[in-house]
């Protein structure tokens, strides 16, 4: 190192770096974070050139590129083999850059605008693909998917082991598709689709008299999707007939997740009763349940099920591992505590939407050999503060949910201080106050990751100086304050003041918050000075009736470098999200009230059914220690076309990479 200082002309040191040495710490990072780093000289611009046509994964969810930016950094590359990608900006011109023949995992986000051609050409050019993952495809009016689609897909992918089809299948295939699901890989173990009819789900996996006659012979005697280990599928109404044709003909099954969002109130032939649940887990391999019944379209229950029919499940699955139950009005204590005192291995327990679940199935839950790490128990409202008490004898809880259970109040919070592992706190709409939150303790804000009090109508700003003042809360990485109607601009400047490393941040319906706001937040420094700049990736302030203009001149560059979603009133502000939509395309901006990011715990009533958050390791390192580049305060006040310094040159992802293009072409040659 010494030579290299002495020898080096200044100014130039990396250049002497090895090459070999650069592209052996470049390829440890994401893709987002390579875009970042190539931003910034020649060198690892060159070098992020070359790594680019052998890097093994490319993930890139937190953006959505469009296909001019997309094709330059997916290069021929022999030794790709997972590509994840967000398609909202891009169509069926993509496919050819998508689809690579060496691929063996593929996820695409938000394909809209593509159509059934994706399916096909992804049977024809990946045929060695072992997991796919595919959503919304065909959702945009004019677009469509065959039956030949979705035949050559399954033909040609022969070694699927993961399949996930994300959309409405009964959409676009007609009733005759259930012979287009003989041609599955037999290695397909894991199947996920976002909706299908319950009649065409139990002729796919049980074909009637009249589809067996167009049946070869060898395909009537090889049972249908024979291998299938965990299903996970969203139909019209969840009936017994459904759910004893997946008992019946899945014999392997470890993972069933059935969730069911109806349009009009089920009749006895078209819902789920006793008599189904009594078929549940015939072969007893089952290790995770979920029933929910949605009320997405229609305020409606399992009406046909009471305690009988859960106590006859419970006596088939003591060994369940996880269980999540929606919409069971009619289940009282008596049902949910034989799951408790049935269940000896059950770690994960979610009820949402148990009107008569009350106190008493938590009393001697400590008698019990459990030990849950994850519990949510949404929309349980005759629950109370005693529940809670009794619930924290599981020391090792990890998820605590308890949004909507509105009779919960501080004996609540000093009770849950005592779980010292706890990781996601959930108190929507709770009775807590400010004073209550600060029993919280520093035991367990030191290791709390996400933190929601939406609609806790009695916190104020003071709920702030509750959570972060004399403790040491390093690891709160997402606080929700949306809909608190006393939280004011005050909280966030005491939470500037905190130097947290808040990465998603909620405010949605907080009246007065305003401009204020969004100025702290622009300039707060994270950790000490290591790293100038807002942190955050995720910034809701829909509703907030204190931003104005001036709120989006802090929201062009140099500001906010991290930031990927962003929610605000559209109808208010019209001009200027136009504006920063110019400044920021690739920015994703929500103005019509749907929630931000890709996982929110608000979007799914059952179990979490994906977890594919992506880490940015350079973000990870800065956050570590190294030192930042002070981003500065040179701006210029335009009409929204700019909104940036040409010569800047920070990190923030891709999307800094891609619209720097435009100042200096040297420095991003690779984009």
């Amino acid at each position: 190192m010494e030579m290299t200082k002495s020898t080096a002309p200044e100014g130039q040191t990396l250049e002497y770096l090895p090459s070999v040495l650069l592209a052996s710490i470049m390829t440890k990072l994401d893709v987002s974070s390579i875009c970042s780093v190539a931003s910034t000289c020649k060198t690892f611009n060159a070098c992020a050139s070359q790594i680019l046509s052998f890097l093994p994964n490319f993930h890139l969810i937190d953006i959505a590129p469009p296909m001019k930016q997309l094709t330059p950094l997916l290069p021929t590359n022999p030794y790709l083999k997972s590509i994840r990608v967000d398609c909202k900006r891009l169509d069926d011109k993509a496919i050819d850059c998508l689809l690579k023949p060496s691929l063996e995992e593929l996820y695409l986000y938000n394909c809209e605008d593509f159509s059934g051609k994706l399916l096909s050409r992804i049977g024809f050019q990946c045929s060695n693909l072992k997991s796919l993952y595919l959503g919304l495809v065909a959702e945009k009016r004019g677009r469509s998917i065959w039956v030949s689609d979705l035949e050559e897909l399954l033909c040609g992918c022969s070694e699927l082991e993961s399949l996930s089809l994300m959309f409405d299948i009964s959409m676009f295939l007609p009733d005759h598709s259930a012979l287009a699901w003989t041609l599955a890989s037999p290695n397909l173990v894991n199947l996920e689709i976002g909706e299908i009819s319950s009649i065409l789900m139990s002729e796919i996996l049980s074909p009637t008299a009249e589809r067996q006659q167009q049946l070869l012979p060898s395909e009537m005697r090889t049972p249908m999707l024979p291998n299938i280990q965990k299903l996970c599928i969203t139909v019209d109404y969840v009936t017994d007939t459904l759910v004893g044709t997946i008992s019946e003909c899945l014999l392997n099954l470890t993972h069933l997740d059935l969730q069911d969002t109806p349009v009009i109130e089920p009749n006895s032939s078209f819902d789920l009763s006793n008599s189904g649940l009594q078929r549940i887990n015939q072969h007893g391999r089952l290790k995770h349940l979920s029933l929910v019944r949605s009320q997405q379209y229609l305020r409606t229950y399992f009406r046909r099920v009471n305690d009988l029919g859960i106590l006859y499940m419970a006596d088939k699955c003591s060994n369940m591992e996880s269980i999540s139950l929606g919409g069971f009005c009619r289940v009282t204590d008596s049902g949910f505590r034989a799951i408790l005192h049935s269940c000896a291995n059950l770690q994960k327990l979610r009820v949402s939407r148990g009107t008569q679940l009350t106190d008493l199935v938590f009393h001697d839950i400590s008698a019990t050999s459990l030990s849950l790490t994850n519990v949510s128990l949404r929309w349980c409202n005759l629950l109370t503060d005693h529940a809670v008490v009794c619930l924290a004898y599981n020391m090792d809880l990890n998820v605590l949910d308890l949004r909507e259970c509105r009779h919960l109040g501080d004996e609540s919070l000093k009770a849950i201080s005592v779980l010292l592992k706890l990781k996601t706190l959930l108190l929507d709409g709770s009775d807590i106050t400010d004073t209550g939150l600060s029993y919280l303790g520093e035991g367990v804000l030191s290791s709390l990751t996400s933190l929601s009090v939406r609609g806790c109508r009695k916190l104020t700003y003071k709920c702030i100086s509750s959570i972060f003042e004399g403790s040491s809360v390093r690891s709160l990485q997402n606080l929700d304050l949306s809909y608190l109607p006393n939280f004011s601009d005050n909280g966030i400047l005491l939470l500037a003041k905190t130097r947290a490393r808040i990465i998603e941040l909620r405010m949605r319906g907080c009246p007065l918050i305003g401009d204020s706001s969004v100025m702290a937040l622009a300039s707060m420094q994270v950790e000490d000075g290591w790293w100038h700049g807002s942190s955050l990736r995720l910034m809701d302030l829909y509703e907030c009736r204190g931003i104005t203009q001036l709120s989006f001149r802090w929201l062009k560059k140099p500001y906010f470098p991290r930031l990927r979603w962003f929610g605000v009133t559209g109808s208010i502000n019209a001009v200027m999200v136009e504006a920063l939509k110019r400044s920021r395309p690739l920015l994703h901006i929500a103005c019509r009230g749907e929630e931000l990011g890709i996982c929110h715990w608000d979007s799914s009533e059952g179990l979490y059914r994906h977890d594919r958050e992506e880490v940015d390791e350079l973000e990870q390192w800065l956050l570590e220690g190294e030192n930042g580049t002070d981003y500065g305060t040179d701006f210029e006040n335009d009409d929204g076309e700019g909104g940036m310094n040409e010569d800047y040159e920070g990190e923030g992802g891709p999307e800094i990479a891609v619209e720097i293009n435009n100042g200096d072409d040297e420095m991003v040659e690779l984009l």
